[in-house]
């Protein structure tokens, strides 16, 4: 593509690093704040950066926030002994949409997945391990990806814990195996939290 300004061409090429964004849709956005106020152009950009060095991941569940506890953590609204147990900071987001949730929630930051050389010591496992030893977790739902991938995990976090006395539960297979858990639909998600599953009681 060949462009009349190396200004112009590089902020092409930063918007296009982003996901989804093809070089057309990079240049289409550019020119966009070519048209806009200086103003607004500068306060965009400002957020953008106080965003990126000022926000937070809770200490306790790993979700963003602006302070060191997350709001769900620091509610005490919240079922604070049930721990839904999610891939990432977008699932907890699609899960939060369906208002049929009132625990808590834990990132993993990924699901075990060796083919790709993610193992349990590169996701927030442990952190979650502390927490349910703690005493105070009556029940954890693994709201995982319905895939190979998901259950690995759900597995091997529930291997760590037996025996114990939580509850261990998996939403609904309404999500189809497979399936992306931030792409279901709001009533798919909601009734499989609902109708959530037992998980298989491994033997040790």
């Amino acid at each position: 593509m060949q462009l009349p300004s190396a200004l112009l061409e590089n902020a092409v090429s930063e918007f296009s690093k982003l996901p989804g964004i093809g070089k057309k849709t990079a240049l289409r956005l550019a020119l966009h704040l070519l048209k806009q106020n200086t103003d607004k152009v500068r306060a965009f950009g400002e957020a953008i950066v106080r965003m990126r060095e000022e926000i937070h991941f809770c200490q306790r569940c790993f979700n963003i926030s602006d302070t060191l506890l997350c709001s769900t953590c620091s509610n005490p609204m919240r079922k604070q002994d049930l721990i839904c147990v999610v891939e990432s900071i977008r699932d907890v987001i699609a899960i939060e949409s369906t208002q049929q949730f009132s625990g808590t929630y834990h990132v993993l930051g990924g699901v075990i997945s060796p083919l790709d050389g993610i193992g349990p010591d590169q996701l927030n496992i442990e952190p979650l391990l502390e927490r349910a030893r703690s005493g105070d977790i009556n029940e954890i739902i693994f709201a995982l990806n319905p895939n190979i991938q998901g259950d690995t995990t759900i597995y091997y976090i529930q291997k760590k814990l037996l025996p114990s006395p939580i509850r261990f539960t998996t939403i609904a297979r309404g999500i189809s195996f497979g399936g992306e858990l931030e792409y279901a639909d709001e009533m798919t998600l909601a009734r499989s939290l609902q109708h959530r599953m037992p998980v298989e009681q491994l033997r040790v």
